[in-house]
């Protein structure tokens, strides 16, 4: 097996992946699946490649023999690297996770690092950076500098470029090290570190925390504002950005595998966790498949002086 997961090691496997996707690319999912199917003859135990077949058959409409792959996926590894508790969550097999494998998240971004920010910012029209710094002017001030200042899921350094001016020290956490790489080469952060945003911090508090297109990456966002609050010293401002879905429920797992969350339970959330002064405006934030993407910027202090 080769080190690179998203390769079998098999020349030949390979090929025949390659050419499963180009048809995919045309429609033909139907063909897609069966060169995908040859492909993992060669190389049966190529889980990237099993994950790859499972979409192919659900786009073939072929859902039954899709949820099979995917469950023995997870079966053999809980831990769960390649999403495939998401996957069955979105066809309704499974319950929706409250947060995604730490696992998936990391490798997803890992492999999306080297494009991330022409895609995103030059193909979807990201906006997040530039809504949360003025959301955070909005709220603190635009003369306002920072003592601390802590950028959670920090990624290549897109909020970092708008935080360094207004900062003394900026530190960065992200689950992935290809993400960390591009961030440390701007020479932006006083520190970057590789860890879940759950994970405990610095013991000394920060003046404000920002988490741009991060929480979308998770479920329930209780552990979040309760770790958030723990590290925000007392009236420091947190800003952050979610997907908006009007639902029962409090948050649903979307078809991109990004979460969605109702507004008025982000804001109880919020306040249970010992934030005040809750601005919540709604914005879009990006674009999916040719659509727009319906989002909120949330401003926030801790509470206490």
């Amino acid at each position: 097996m080769a080190d690179d997961p998203h390769r079998s090691g098999d020349p030949i496997a390979d090929l025949r992946a390659a050419h499963a996707r180009d048809y995919a690319q045309g429609g033909e999912f139907e063909v897609a699946a069966d060169l995908m199917r040859q492909a993992l003859e060669r190389a049966p135990d190529w889980t990237a490649g099993r994950m790859q077949l499972a979409d192919f058959l659900l786009q073939a409409e072929r859902d039954t023999e899709a949820r099979t792959i995917f469950q023995g996926i997870l079966d053999a590894d809980p831990a769960d690297p390649y999403g495939a508790e998401l996957k069955l969550a979105s066809l309704g097999a499974l319950p929706v996770p409250a947060a995604p494998s730490p696992l998936f998240v990391a490798g997803l971004f890992d492999q999306y690092a080297p494009r991330f920010e022409e895609a995103l910012v030059n193909r979807l029209g990201y906006r997040v950076p530039d809504l949360l710094l003025g959301a955070i002017d909005r709220l603190a001030g635009t003369d306002r500098r920072f003592a601390r200042t802590l950028d959670l899921g920090c990624g290549t350094g897109l909020m970092g470029e708008r935080l360094r001016e207004r900062t003394d020290w900026l530190e960065g956490v992200d689950l992935s090290p290809g993400m960390l790489e591009r961030a440390r080469r701007k020479g932006l952060y006083d520190a970057l570190r590789e860890g879940d945003i759950l994970e405990p911090f610095a013991a000394e508090p920060f003046d404000l925390v920002t988490a741009a297109d991060v929480l979308t990456y998770l479920g329930d966002l209780e552990p979040a504002f309760r770790r958030i609050a723990e590290t925000a010293r007392p009236g420091a401002p947190v800003a952050f950005s979610f997907e908006v879905e009007e639902t029962a429920e409090p948050f649903t797992l979307r078809a991109s595998l990004r979460y969605a969350h109702r507004p008025d339970h982000v804001r109880s959330l919020l306040v249970a966790c010992g934030f005040e002064t809750v601005a919540i405006e709604r914005a879009v934030i990006r674009r999916d498949a040719g659509a727009d993407v319906a989002g909120a910027i949330v401003t926030a202090r801790r509470a206490g002086r």
